[in-house]
């Protein structure tokens, strides 16, 4: 869930930087190799389409989102363990070395449909601040959040009592 939030925040800018992308992608245990320009297209693609599940107003638009990525990306289900380090895992691409973005997506969706299904909830959102509207991912308990981090929250709550103050008194 991670890997996806951090590989939109470095995809979704026009354009994408190709070495921000593998600073991720190697942070996250994949391979050090350099990535094609058709590649970083073809990510940031699948990012402005994940990205719609993180803008869905609620848990059954954000359902039908990651239903339309599968029926779009994703193959049968299979496991694996092609990393010794993660172990036997599900995977929902065609193949282990297939396209970068139908990975991403069929990664991410798969994911983010888990995580949909525990907590009977959208699986994340988009920052609230105007000045952000950064994807994040609801992985904790507790209220919703708005929010993608503390700074965005405290700068909004900082403006909002700054301009009620400033407000000039009701006569």
């Amino acid at each position: 869930m991670r890997r996806a939030v951090d590989l939109l925040d470095v995809l979704l800018p026009e354009p994408p930087d190709p070495d921000r992308v593998v600073e991720v992608l190697m942070a996250h245990g994949e391979p050090d190799e350099p990535l094609t320009t058709a590649a970083v297209t073809e990510l940031h693609k699948a990012a402005l389409e994940l990205r719609e599940v993180f803008a869905a107003p609620d848990t059954a638009a954000a359902a039908k989102v990651l239903n339309r990525l599968f029926t779009k990306y994703a193959s049968p289900p299979r496991l694996t363990a092609h990393d010794a380090d993660f172990g036997w895992h599900l995977h929902v691409d065609a193949a282990d070395d297939g396209p970068w973005g139908a990975w991403f997506v069929t990664s991410s969706a798969l994911a983010l449909a888990g995580l949909l299904s525990e907590r009977q909830g959208p699986p994340g959102g988009l920052c609230a601040s105007p000045s952000c509207g950064r994807p994040f991912a609801h992985l904790g308990g507790g209220s919703p959040r708005r929010y993608c981090s503390t700074r965005c929250a405290t700068r909004e709550r900082v403006a909002a009592h700054r301009a009620k103050t400033m407000a000039p008194a009701p006569e």
